[in-house]
């Protein structure tokens, strides 16, 4: 079997990487070609750009990089029409994999889409693009389907979708955390401080959380505050921002490790949340974003939630908060609710008792294993699964 998979973010790297680990243990002949990061060329793909590089978010973020995004386009095209790969599959990232999708398909290669793009929190209206140049979905959310299914997206109508389940539950249960690390740490109360793992992110959501944790520590000067830095550039941005806070320690590449030891966390939007569902651990969402963007992303939203966690369990486990500035009265409001939790040891325990029983009862393993079965459905076919295989289209 011949792959191209792409993966742009650094969470979709490691998702792609855990499931190519489990194609390979399938069909060890497989040949994986594509865009990724180091996790992905870790697991043995042909990596012809790292695009993890080049994980940007938001229109003014894209442009400077416009050119480089048309051209690793043309060159998956040209990749698509001389080799033929038996599939191509695409794992979140949508604004530049809507272009690789609609190149593979005129190339006449069915395109899967592992993880696609929340289009049930907004803009809809872009499930147009699945119709027109998807061929098979897999999920990570339980209602997805039926989702999709409501807009016209079914086996019956030729794009079959499924849920396997989330993959971020696989490689929590599957870390080996740092036990070093923790037995050094261990017993001393502590706050998470999750930055996000983009560079935009640090960098705009990092002044509200300094701002946060600098009056959070003058009230619990015995709680330290761990600073999970996704890489050494983040670490030393943190270390600008949180310059000064005597009980504030960077931790670089120990995510898991932090949220483990954490009473609490205060986190930017993202798939860590459902580490920290996986894990138990209670927490605060904040995302930076301006009054007008604020105003605009409204008209968008139709979810009642954007953190995974409260969409799985269907109820408010992790509050969110959209602060616009360092000084605004939401950083005030977070400061309260953490606050409240390590003055009142009895209200942090309800929370973590909440949040673990919604968790005992909707995290599941096997996602990775689920993906690539399916995966293996669609491109190979199976008369017993009673699943069609692609019909491939003349270039």
């Amino acid at each position: 079997m011949h792959l191209f998979l792409s993966a742009g973010e650094p969470s979709g790297d490691q998702h792609a990487a855990h499931l190519l680990t489990e194609l390979r243990r399938r069909d060890p002949d497989l040949k994986a070609v594509g865009y990724g990061g180091p996790d992905l060329a870790a697991a043995g793909q042909e990596q012809l750009f790292r695009l993890t590089d080049l994980a940007v978010m938001g229109v003014t973020a894209v442009l400077p990089h416009l050119k480089q995004f048309f051209a690793l386009r043309d060159r998956a095209s040209a990749y698509f029409r001389e080799r033929r790969p038996d599939a191509l599959l695409l794992v979140d990232f949508p604004g530049f994999h809507w272009h690789l999708a609609k190149a593979a398909k005129a190339a006449g290669v069915p395109v899967i889409y592992y993880l696609p793009p929340q289009m049930w929190a907004w803009a809809p209206w872009r499930v147009r693009k699945v119709r027109k140049h998807v061929d098979h979905l897999l999920c990570a959310l339980p209602f997805e389907p039926q989702w999709y299914a409501d807009r016209g997206v079914t086996a019956e109508a030729g794009i079959p979708c499924e849920d396997v389940g989330h993959p971020f539950f696989d490689e929590a249960a599957g870390k080996r955390l740092d036990e070093a690390f923790l037995n050094e740490r261990r017993g001393a109360r502590t706050v998470g401080v999750l930055p996000g793992s983009r560079d935009r992110e640090v960098e705009s959501n990092g002044p509200i959380l300094a701002a946060a944790v600098r009056r959070l520590a003058a009230l619990h000067p015995d709680v330290t505050f761990r600073v999970a830095a996704y890489k050494p550039a983040h670490a030393v941005r943190c270390g600008e921002l949180f310059a000064g806070v005597s009980n504030v320690e960077i931790c670089t590449d120990r995510t898991s490790e932090v949220i483990e030891l954490a009473d609490c966390c205060l986190f930017v939007s993202g798939s860590v949340s459902l580490e920290l569902f996986a894990r138990r651990t209670p927490g605060a969402m904040l995302y930076q974003t301006s009054r007008l963007k604020y105003w605009a992303l409204e008209k968008l939203i139709v979810s009642d939630s954007i953190t995974l966690p409260n969409l799985f369990a269907g109820e408010r486990l992790y509050p969110e908060f959209f602060p616009p500035s360092a000084d605004c009265r939401e950083v005030t409001e977070i400061v309260r609710l953490i606050d409240n939790w390590l003055s009142a040891p009895a209200s942090l325990a309800a929370v973590r008792g909440r949040v673990k029983a919604a968790a005992d009862r909707t995290v599941k393993t096997g996602a990775a294993a689920a993906a690539a079965d399916a995966v293996l459905r669609a491109v190979q076919g199976s008369e017993t699964a009673g699943v069609v295989p692609f019909r491939r289209q003349a270039a």
